[in-house]
Order: C-alpha cells, then sequence, then structure tokens
C-alpha cells in the first residue's frame, strides 16, 4: 500500500472515528430499512398533528453518528400558512435544563469546582440560613431527590387581581432600573430577580426526601455558575460548549440573533403577554429573569441539539474534543436514588424503572431504549434522547402549547415514545 493510500485512509478514519461528529446519511449506511422507518413515522405524525396533538414537528434520528433521518411534519400554526422547515429554531422549555446549567455544572465538577455530596449552601450561600436547606446536598436536588417544591408561579406577583400588570415591576419602555425585557414592551425591575431568589429561599422542604420533581433550583444555577466562574453564564455556555461544538442556533435571547425569524411561536398567551408568543421565551418564570434562566429560556434547532446529545452519546467527547470527562458523563446520567423508586439522573432525565416490560401506551421513553440512556423533555412539546449503547440520538421538536398549553394529545397519544419505538424496531429487523 503506498503512502498516499495509507495517509487517505488515515483522513477518513479521522473523521468518521476519531472526531466522532454527526454527518449526513441514508438508514441503510447503518444496516435500517429506510422504507419501513418512513412509512411508520410518516403514519404515526400525520395522525398525530390530524388529531391536533400539535400544529407542525420535526424528528431527527443520528445512529453511529450518522444522521439518517430528519424530516418536518405540518405548519407552524394551524392557519397553515408557514410550514415547518428542518431549520427552524425551537424554544425548547425544560431541555435547558440539560443543555444550559448541566453541562457548565459538570465541567465544574470535572475541574473539582464544585462538590454534588457537599452542601448546596456553599455555592449559594443564603441557603446556610436555611435550617430546612442548609445541608442539601447538590446529588439530591439534581436527582429531584430533596424534598423542594415542584415550581413556584412567579407570574402572580406581576398580576393584579384584574389580571393587569403591577407597574411597579412592570414597565412598558426600557428604563433605569426597568432593564430586563420579557416580551415586546415588557421590561421587568431589575430587583425582581432578587425578590425571586427570596422566594426560593424561604420555600418550603418537604419533611421526607421522596422523588418530587422540582424545577426551583434551576432558576439559581445561572448566578451560581457566574459566581464560581466569575463570567456571564450565558458567555461561558458559549465559549466552553456552543461556539466550538458548532451549536450556532443555540442560546438565549433570540431577539437578539439572526435567526429570529425561523422561530416557530408557542401559545397564544391570554394572561401575560396578551399575543402569541413567538421569539420570546414562553415559561413566565425564565421570562420574568429577562429570558435568561436554568430551568427554560434556550432556542435551538434539531441539528444543533443533536450535536450537543451527540457528544453526551460520546460520553462528553466530539469531533476531536473532550467537552466533559467520560467519568463526570456516566456519573451524571447514572440512576442516583434507584431504591427510592425514582429513576433520575443528575439532571438527566432516565427511562421509567421497568420500562422494557411495559407496552407502548405506558412506557416513558420507548420500551426499548436501553438503561444507560437519559435526556429530558420539555412544556412546550420538545424531547430530546441520548442511547450510548446504541449510539443512536434522537430529537423531537413540536410546538404543541399552541393555541394554548391546555393541548394535551402528544401526551394522551403517547406519540413521542411512539416515534422512538420505530427506530429501534428498524433495529431489530435488520439483525
Amino acid at each position: 500500500m503506498n503512502k498516499r493510500r495509507i495517509l487517505f485512509l488515515f483522513f477518513i478514519l479521522s473523521n468518521s472515528v476519531f472526531s466522532q461528529q454527526l454527518t449526513y446519511g441514508n438508514p441503510s449506511e447503518v444496516q435500517m430499512d429506510s422504507l419501513y422507518i418512513h412509512t411508520k413515522v410518516d403514519s404515526i405524525l400525520n395522525d398525530a398533528i390530524q388529531k391536533k396533538a400539535f400544529p407542525g414537528v420535526q424528528v431527527l434520528v443520528a445512529k453511529n453518528h450518522t444522521i439518517i433521518f430528519h424530516k418536518a411534519y405540518g405548519y407552524h400554526t394551524y392557519d397553515s400558512i408557514q410550514k415547518v422547515q428542518t431549520t427552524d429554531v425551537y424554544d425548547i422549555a425544560s431541555v435547558t435544563k440539560i443543555l444550559g446549567p448541566l453541562p457548565a455544572l459538570m465541567k465544574l465538577y470535572d475541574e473539582g469546582k464544585i462538590d454534588l455530596d457537599t452542601p448546596f449552601s456553599t455555592y449559594w450561600k443564603p441557603w446556610k440560613r436555611r435550617q430546612a436547606k442548609k445541608q442539601l446536598s447538590l446529588r439530591e436536588i439534581l436527582a429531584h431527590q430533596a424534598g423542594l417544591q415542584s415550581y413556584i408561579a412567579f407570574l402572580k406577583e406581576v398580576l393584579r387581581k384584574n389580571k393587569s400588570l403591577k407597574s411597579r415591576f412592570v414597565k412598558s419602555a426600557l428604563k433605569r432600573r426597568y432593564t430586563h425585557q420579557a416580551y415586546n414592551n415588557m421590561f421587568i425591575k431589575d430587583r425582581f430577580v432578587h425578590k425571586m431568589y427570596r422566594h426560593i429561599n424561604r420555600s418550603k422542604v418537604a419533611a421526607t426526601k421522596n422523588y418530587k420533581y422540582s424545577g426551583v433550583s434551576f432558576l439559581l444555577f445561572p448566578q451560581v455558575i457566574t459566581d464560581i466562574t466569575k463570567q456571564d453564564y450565558e458567555r461561558y455556555l458559549q465559549k466552553s460548549f456552543y461556539e466550538p461544538i458548532g451549536a450556532n442556533t443555540l442560546g438565549y435571547l433570540p431577539t437578539t440573533k439572526k435567526w429570529q425569524a425561523n422561530i416557530v411561536p408557542t401559545e397564544i398567551d391570554s394572561l401575560f403577554r396578551k399575543e402569541l408568543v413567538k421569539n420570546w421565551v414562553h415559561d413566565e418564570n425564565a421570562a420574568l429573569m429577562g429570558g435568561i434562566s436554568g430551568n427554560a429560556g434556550l432556542f435551538g434547532s434539531a441539528i444543533d441539539l443533536a450535536k450537543m446529545m451527540q457528544m453526551y452519546c460520546n460520553y462528553g467527547y466530539y469531533n476531536m474534543k473532550q467537552y466533559i470527562s467520560e467519568r463526570t458523563v456516566k456519573e451524571f446520567t447514572n440512576i442516583q436514588f434507584p431504591k427510592n423508586n425514582n429513576r433520575r439522573g443528575l439532571g438527566f432525565d432516565k427511562p421509567l424503572i421497568g420500562n422494557d416490560t411495559l407496552p407502548i401506551h405506558k412506557a416513558y421513553p420507548a420500551p426499548e431504549v436501553s438503561k444507560e440512556s437519559f435526556g429530558h423533555s420539555g412544556f412546550t412539546g420538545t424531547f430530546v434522547w441520548a442511547d450510548p449503547t446504541h449510539n443512536l440520538v434522537f430529537i423531537f421538536l413540536s410546538n404543541r402549547v399552541y393555541p394554548t398549553r391546555n393541548q394535551r394529545n402528544i401526551y394522551n397519544l403517547n406519540i413521542r415514545p411512539k416515534v422512538q419505538q420505530v427506530f429501534y424496531q428498524a433495529m431489530r429487523k435488520s439483525k
């Protein structure tokens, strides 16, 4: 074999094996039946749109670092004017938790700057004065095992009884001390975030530590990360992860970004924004924090979410770079409290305990995902999942909250697990 041939083969191997970045291909390249996949997924999603689970949706699936399926269905809204495109950007809601604060916390854990079993009050000082909170560990908090409140509706603090906005907290124009923009012509008092912090600090903790999903700590994490890194939270994420990984549409505050025109709308908000929410975060708590929060606020396209999830699937490695150590990714994606009937990892969601024995209409996610798999869902109709055992990344983006959050057919029909299951069936058929 001549020298030129050897160099060519090394170049191919470097790009396909060692870099482990995403490329586009066909299902047949990974021994999966393309016709079977397209027929099944088309049927499920077209039926879901007809039954008004959402007006539109897109799905991306990568197998062995190859994007074998990326397809859009339906429209942005039920008026059928703007078709969903595979380049569209979505409000990813609670998926923010694992793509915003979590990679930062994992990196800080790698660097020895935080400890999972040290009291969280070490990093969030106000909790040192709270008897019920001062000994809670970051491990318990991230695994939803700390007994914290599930949710605090801060919107109530800015609304009068007649549902109008309180002028002492909200102004219609940018003013001194009112610089946190929540929406068009809606600026929140800068000190309001400290009011939110005080509510969280004073909130009740359950007497018994059982599994209870809670998002309130994620409102604190951006400030914690800023305090530890001495850097702006969003800038830290951009420099540490999004820019080097090539996730160009992943970020907060879409009105400041160039991809604003491609954003899919969420809800017709009759209470707070009083119109169709588009280009701004749907979650009210994140909005009241000026759009940057750890519980919600990130926007992104399917391909850029897939890059981050593939990095996780590779145990922290992507495109010739180790972003997070393999040891740390495995620790965070491992079930922490299985004896407490708690399926969660650290920040990451995991399959239901005994999921592989459940019928498809009861499973979460698909029954054939591995026990090593992990991901998260979002209130707006989003879902991301990585399965290292099968080297499979699954991205599902919809705006199921259009026209209102009362639209629940995405859950009633168990659409996301059904679509995900198709790809596992396709793998099984190929054997």
